[in-house]
């Protein structure tokens, strides 16, 4: 018997695994090829104006002393970004729930928090009153007394008051991300 056949049938099959590359292996290195020349627009503005950013991290900071948890700030934050569609933020927010000991369950429910069972009431409180002060377009009245009332139930003026600064300050940090296109990843501003 003559080799070749056995030889032309090994060549075969090699060529039959190392072939062309499949249409999903195309589609995966052209995301990544997408992904490699994603640039923002500009630098990021408060970046550009450090008298304007260093007050920012000290409202912050204040913010975080009025009485509420790290641990039901971080998933507000997440859900405004969310739904404001910023990748920086919410990327931001993903590794520092990560770095603080945040469970996947949490991590991933975060956007479908009213069916997820691993958030406390109060915590379901905020995450609806962060939702309605974020799409203050979508109702005639952009927060109802409904989710204000569910809100003063789990928390007082000065956490209430917190709570408010902070959906609001994720939103001013969402409209400058998502407007300068800024890209995922570690940024300067995001160490605690």
């Amino acid at each position: 018997m003559s080799k070749c056949p056995v030889a032309k049938r090994h060549h075969y099959e090699a060529a039959r695994f190392s072939g062309p590359k499949t249409t999903k292996e195309t589609k995966q290195k052209n995301e990544k090829q997408k992904m490699k020349t994603i640039q923002p627009r500009m630098k990021n503005p408060a970046m550009l104006i450090p008298e304007a950013m260093q007050p920012l991290m000290a409202f912050i900071a204040a913010v975080r002393k009025s009485g509420v948890s790290q641990r039901t700030l971080d998933p507000i934050h997440m859900r405004a970004s969310k739904i404001n569609g910023c990748s920086s933020c919410v990327d931001m927010g993903s590794r520092e729930l990560k770095k603080a000991g945040e469970t996947d369950d949490r991590l991933f429910s975060v956007a479908a928090w009213r069916e997820a069972p691993c958030f406390t009431e109060a915590e379901r409180a905020a995450l609806a009153l962060a939702e309605a002060v974020t799409r203050l377009s979508d109702r005639s009245d952009p927060v109802p007394e409904e989710i204000c009332n569910d809100a003063t139930l789990h928390y007082d003026q000065k956490a209430l008051a917190g709570l408010i600064l902070w959906i609001a300050t994720t939103n001013l940090f969402n409209r400058i991300n998502a407007t300068t296109k800024q890209v995922a990843g570690e940024q300067p501003w995001s160490k605690r």
